[in-house]
């Protein structure tokens, strides 16, 4: 009888996925428009540029281990509506929609992807390019989905150094820490080649932003490059919790900002090198832990200008509110990749928001995807909704002063409810 439980229970670990490898995949598509089209750097009237600087690209990592295959995904744009990332869902082959998580850099020298109307209902958004990059969406990931390989993995999460980030608000509030996932391949003619590098950290990519008038992905173009020609493979930047307001330290001596393409380049050449740093101690683990779930979670809207965009925006048209606008549904995942934790956020969650829920997750490896699975403004607590003056801007484009409450709350529901991570 102990026999048969011993080899029952060896056939249970060897077909369950436990035992079987874990594998990964990277893909990438330049979806640089082919002429000039309005640019967005948040509410407001999109601004029409007059050059480029740099490819924008869609980037996907997709993660497999056993029964279970998730897809990471970034996009350069200032926020990707969960409606133009449901079409691609449904294009995508071999991945269950739930565990196809597309995030935005949150560039503000991007294509209009909400559909932001004036007045008179006119949207500077280009719908023919955003169709496009719907598509393109999709064959970067189904393209890593055929490129899966034998991988290990290391992960790691560490203070970035070095003048990247500050909070404009209060210049000490934000988070320094940096988080690194790398799939490294196992067997073959890549063996001991890099696949992907994510770098998960929290600040607004807005060195440019709608004042240069170029088409760009700021400083992630450089941080992408430079992690690439160290290390190979393909780089990808999730944002993490840098709303109001962690944006990039531009500042200088005589009180100016260098608002330039060199600024990118410093800013996203010392964000690659710091990432690499953190990542190369760390121990590559064979066999790692890999597990998704997600849940759908609903916000009430109270702002009368985040209900103007539902009512008017021609890309919210089909997004998951009810038919009143008086609340919003949309998902949020957890996932559990090797020591790594990652919480998904779907807008711009306030520092002290991240801070919460980082401390309450079950990992010393906390990562949060900001702007990922949707793209609803800013999120912050009751107590600083509409608190005080400097945040009157944050709070007019929050859904409502419960949002920051419910994110907190749902998502330590899915950090409780979830096991613990590990290699």
């Amino acid at each position: 009888m102990k026999k048969f439980t011993l080899l029952s229970l060896f056939l249970f670990l060897l077909f369950s996925g436990y035992s079987q490898e874990f594998r990964a995949g990277a893909a990438m598509r330049k979806i640089t428009p082919d002429h000039l089209i309005p640019i967005s750097g948040g509410m407001g009237t999109p601004e029409m540029p007059i050059g480029f600087k740099g490819d924008l690209t869609v980037r996907a990592f997709v993660l497999e281990k056993g029964g279970t295959r998730i897809a990471i995904v970034g996009v350069d744009n200032l926020g990707w509506p969960a409606y133009l990332g449901d079409r691609s869902r449904k294009l995508i082959k071999g991945i269950a929609p739930e565990n196809i998580l597309i995030g935005a850099t949150h560039a503000h020298s991007c294509p209009d992807a909400y559909g932001f109307t004036d007045e008179k209902g006119n949207t500077g958004a280009d719908l023919k390019y955003l169709d496009w990059c719907v598509t393109q969406i999709a064959d970067a990931v189904n393209e890593a989905v055929s490129k899966l390989e034998p991988a290990s993995l290391r992960t790691a999460v560490g203070e970035a150094k070095g003048k990247i980030a500050f909070n404009y608000y209060a210049p000490q509030l934000y988070d320094p820490r940096c988080g690194v996932i790398q799939a490294i391949a196992l067997a073959g003619a890549n063996k001991g080649k890099t696949i992907g590098t994510l770098v998960n950290y929290a600040v607004h990519p807005e060195i440019l932003g709608t004042g240069r008038k170029l088409i760009s992905p700021d400083l992630c173009g450089p941080l992408y490059d430079r992690i690439e020609s160290k290390v190979g493979g393909m780089a990808i930047f999730m944002n993490s919790a840098q709303g109001g307001m962690v944006t990039a330290d531009v500042r200088l001596e005589n009180g100016k900002e260098a608002n330039n393409w060199e600024e990118c380049l410093r800013i996203g050449n010392l964000l690659a090198d710091e990432a690499l740093r953190i990542i190369e101690p760390s121990t590559a683990s064979e066999n790692p832990i890999l597990y998704c779930v997600s849940k759908p979670i609903t916000f009430p809207i109270d702002s009368e200008m985040m209900r103007y965009v539902f009512k008017h925006s021609p890309l919210a048209a089909a997004a998951g509110k009810d038919a009143d606008y008086s609340k919003v549904t949309t998902r949020m995942n957890l996932l559990n990749i090797g020591s790594a934790q990652v919480v998904t956020i779907p807008g711009e969650a306030l520092p002290n928001i991240g801070f919460y829920i980082k401390r309450k997750m079950k990992s010393k490896q906390p990562f949060l995807f900001g702007l990922t699975n949707d793209a609803f403004g800013y999120m912050l607590t009751k107590e600083d909704f509409g608190g005080f003056e400097r945040y009157n801007y944050v709070s007019r484009t929050s859904l409502g002063e419960m949002t920051g409450t419910i994110l907190e709350e749902e998502a330590i529901k899915l950090v409780n409810e979830s096991p613990l991570p590990g290699n």
